[in-house]
Order: C-alpha cells, then structure tokens, then sequence
C-alpha cells in the first residue's frame, strides 16, 4: 500500500466517524426539539432506552434496524452511499 492510498483510506475512516457522530447530535437535537426523554422516544420507536443512547452517542456498534427506527419515530430521513454514490460514481 503506498503511502497516498493509506492517507486517503484513514481520510475515509475519519470521515465515517464524523458522520456518526453528526447522527448522533442530530437524533438528540431533534428528540429535545420534540420534548421527549430517551424513555418516551424508545417506546416510539420499539426499542430500548439502551439502543436510543446508544444512537445518540454515536456508538459504531448500533444496529442498521434500531437506527432506521429511531430516525423514522422522529422523522428524520436516513440515506445509504458512499462518497462516490454521492459524486455519481466510483473511480475509473
């Protein structure tokens, strides 16, 4: 692996952890934005009161499914893509 390739990997892993770190203070923000406790936003969504922290915190072991119903309890639009999905497309 040379030395670019290496960077621009790190880069990306950075880049993943910033975004789900965004996730998490979005999902908070907008739970307080509607008055509800961690409680009250679990019974929503189906989940435990350990699974909404857990988004909130940012933890990069919550489950796809547990995210998907979080976000959809406060109507937050969820996405899937890479960078490259984003910029219509892969290397050439």
């Amino acid at each position: 692996m040379t030395p670019r390739k290496w960077n621009r990997n790190l880069c990306c892993v950075q880049d993943r952890a910033d975004i789900g770190a965004a996730w998490g203070a979005v999902v908070r923000a907008r739970r307080l934005q509607f008055g509800l406790r961690q409680d009250e936003l679990a019974a929503l969504a189906g989940v435990s009161v350990r699974s909404v922290h857990a988004v909130e915190a940012s933890k990069p072991t919550v489950r796809l499914d547990v995210l998907l119903a979080v976000a959809s309890s406060l109507g937050l639009p969820v996405s899937i893509g890479g960078a490259d999905a984003a910029n219509g497309g892969g290397e050439s």
